[in-house]
Order: structure tokens, then C-alpha cells, then sequence
């Protein structure tokens, strides 16, 4: 093998070793679906590193697919703790990605926004099939939805510098940093559930 090829040419994912290619979604054709973009994540109990920036960039995807007419879902997550509680400010959505009158609203108390919701009815009554993903956490709620999705015959088309994730540890005493857990997260998903892109300017009208 040419050391010098396999050190600069990425590996294939499985979805290109099986000749597959994953368009990416448009605008004319998706469901915005908005998860967890609530204030725990921004001055709550677990603000996320560049939670600003990754706010801004969704709020203006959120802005482009209002002006398109596109259907928007509005995911926020109901926990019966101190984090997510309905009574305490960090349920609330988190501006710029604040519901507006006619955009569907689900509230979910598990990581996959399907489970015990009716996630699966509104998007069926749209009659799309493609989802454009944003909000939190990658690792967590946008993982365990988009691949539920995927078995409901739903494909995802994540857009990464409008989501994000936390510091994990590494269960030896160490920190995985954010950007390293969202970067991986997204590898994972884009080897055979979804298409990622970088920003919101990736996705066409």
C-alpha cells in the first residue's frame, strides 16, 4: 500500500463503498425540524461551548425556510429534574430559534424525539420525506432521532455549524472536548444514516 496515499486520502464510508450517494436536502422539499434549542443549553444548567455562533447560523436557515414556506418542527426536550423543567427558564427555545405562530411545537422526554410523541404524524401530514436537522446535543438527541427516522423511511440531512454538543468524559479521568464529540458524532452518522453539511448556506431553496 502507498503510505503516503492512505495518510492523505480519507477513508471511504460505507454508504461509498456501497456506491450510495445521499443528496442533501432543500429547502422546496424538507421539514426544518428544530431539536432542543432551549436556554439550558445557553445560560442553564448546561451551556454549551459556541452555542452563540451555532444559534445564529440556525436562526438564519430558520429564517430562509419561513420565507420559502417550509414546514418547521420545533423539538423541546420536558425533563422532570432540575434540567429541561417546564417551570424553569430552560425549557424555554433559546432566540434566534423561537416558534412562531403555525410552526408545530412537540415536546419529548426521551433522546429520540419519535419515542411517545407525535413527531411521526406531523411529518407524515406534510407529506415530505427529508429532513434539514439542527439544534442539540449531536451526540444525544440528533443522533438517536435522525437514525429513528431513518428506519421510518425519513433521510436527514444534518447541518453541523448549526448544532452542537458538550465536553464529555472519557471515563478515565479525562475530557473529550466538545468539538472532537461533535466531529465524531457526525462521522458516525454520515457513514451510512445522513448526509452532513457545514453551514446553513449548503442548503438550496
Amino acid at each position: 500500500m502507498n503510505s503516503t496515499l492512505s495518510a492523505t486520502t480519507p477513508p471511504p464510508t460505507i454508504l461509498d463503498l456501497a456506491g450510495l450517494s445521499l443528496p442533501t436536502a432543500r429547502l422546496a422539499d424538507a421539514v426544518l425540524l428544530v431539536i432542543d434549542a432551549q436556554r439550558e443549553y445557553v445560560d442553564g444548567h448546561l451551556p454549551l461551548p459556541g452555542i452563540a455562533q451555532s444559534l445564529a447560523v440556525g436562526g438564519r436557515l430558520l429564517a430562509r425556510a419561513r420565507a420559502a414556506g417550509t414546514p418547521v418542527v420545533h423539538v423541546l426536550h420536558r425533563g422532570n429534574g432540575p434540567l429541561f423543567n417546564p417551570s424553569g427558564a430552560g425549557f424555554a427555545p433559546a432566540a434566534p430559534l423561537i416558534p412562531q405562530a403555525g410552526e408545530a411545537v412537540v415536546h419529548k422526554s426521551m433522546a429520540n424525539a419519535f419515542a411517545g410523541t407525535e413527531l411521526l404524524d406531523l411529518l407524515q401530514k406534510t407529506g415530505r420525506h427529508q429532513l434539514i436537522v439542527i439544534g442539540y446535543m449531536t451526540h444525544n438527541c440528533i443522533s438517536s432521532t435522525v437514525r429513528a427516522g431513518l428506519d421510518l423511511g425519513y433521510r436527514s440531512t444534518i447541518v453541523a455549524d448549526a448544532s452542537g454538543t458538550r465536553d464529555l468524559p472519557d471515563g478515565q479521568g479525562g475530557t473529550i472536548p466538545a468539538a472532537t464529540v461533535h466531529a465524531a458524532s457526525l462521522a458516525g452518522l454520515a457513514d451510512t444514516i445522513a448526509r452532513i453539511v457545514d453551514d446553513e448556506q449548503d442548503i438550496a431553496d
